[in-house]
């Protein structure tokens, strides 16, 4: 993809002065890769209010940065320019140590980067549709070979590796898969449980290309289900579809989290859906903006977002689905397109 890596950045320098400072030392190694396209495990770019920019790394990186449109000099030549007054930093990015040892005279500011990341441009959302696009022909091929007999770790493996087969980079994340009792861990770690009829099986996966996550849940039912699982699945897929429908540029956070969990409240779940009900993705896979009762706010256009309420059992399983989505005006668009019926294996 072409990005325009100096258009970024003046958008980043046109945010400084509201910050009184004259220049931003950004150290979050996501937010230099948004701003110069350099991936790297130590690099950070200093850019100035003038919109001048200089990227500093390591010997490892530098022929890496051949081709960037940016200067770039070596991590140690960059600590002179930072003795001038009115340099900001990413306060929640850099340790109290390096704050010290770089100099008192820095500014600690509140994330910049992070709200210009969050509006994708066609470009990015174009790797976003491709990475959900392996994710939902991974779950295609996978779950034909999901049943009994299979372990949690087993079918992680199997989903993780058919991904890659299919053009992803790697696994967005740690895949979940959460079956019967172990359902209602929001976040459970695959084990070497076996997968047995009269299960719900919760599956949280997703592709990154071209360093773009995407992000997807689906539970399924091996064999057919009990009538109190069914009644939660229903339940679930009912207060996802309200929170994809209450998604628009425009709409406050609080209020598309509110339009999902009252659903989930209102028949008696409350104190089951015990986590926010979507985040952005991008470069990260949990980003700006985030769905949650306590989150302030409003979306925008062209925002890739999640919505995944869940509903938890202790001692019983859960039901989760959830969605990559991006806000449009007229409704959102769809990127994770795998049916929302729930599969009986």
């Amino acid at each position: 993809m072409t990005v325009n890596y100096p258009e970024r950045r003046a958008r980043l320098a046109a945010l400084l002065p509201a910050c009184e400072v004259d220049a931003v030392l950004v150290t979050s190694l996501v937010n230099v890769r948004y701003l110069t396209g350099l991936d790297s495990s130590n690099a950070a770019v200093l850019v100035g209010a003038d919109g001048s920019a200089l990227l500093a790394t390591d010997n490892r990186y530098i022929g890496k940065t051949r081709g960037l449109d940016v200067e770039t000099v070596e991590a140690a030549d960059v600590a002179a320019r930072l003795a001038a007054p009115g340099v900001g930093i990413e306060a929640a990015h850099m340790s109290v140590a390096t704050f010290i040892r770089l100099g008192e005279g820095l500014v600690p500011l509140e994330p910049l980067v992070e709200g210009l990341r969050a509006v994708k441009d066609d470009d990015e959302l174009e790797l976003l549709r491709t990475a959900c696009a392996i994710s939902d022909q991974a779950f295609a091929d996978v779950s034909a070979r999901i049943g009994p007999g299979l372990t949690e770790r087993e079918v992680a493996r199997l989903l993780e590796a058919r991904m890659v087969e299919l053009g992803a980079d790697k696994p967005a994340f740690e895949s979940v898969v959460a079956s019967g009792e172990n359902g209602a861990i929001p976040h459970h770690d695959p084990t070497d449980r076996r997968l047995r009829a009269g299960d719900l099986v919760t599956i949280d996966f997703g592709a990154r290309y071209q360093g773009y996550h995407a992000d997807m849940t689906r539970t399924l039912s091996i064999g057919e289900p009990a009538a109190w699982q069914r009644e939660l699945y229903d339940l679930v897929a009912a207060a996802q579809r309200a929170g994809r429908e209450a998604l628009a540029p425009g709409a406050a956070a609080r209020d598309v989290d509110a339009a999902a969990r009252s659903v989930i409240e209102a028949a008696g779940h409350g104190g089951h859906f015990r986590h926010g009900l979507g985040h952005g993705v991008g470069l990260e896979i949990h980003e700006e903006p985030f769905l949650g009762p306590a989150r302030t706010g409003r979306l925008e256009d062209r925002v890739p977002i999640t919505v995944e309420p869940g509903v938890y059992l202790p001692g019983r399983g859960g039901v989760r689905i959830e969605d990559t989505l991006v806000t449009r005006e007229g409704g959102p668009e769809l990127f994770t397109k795998t049916t929302k019926e729930l599969l009986v294996l």
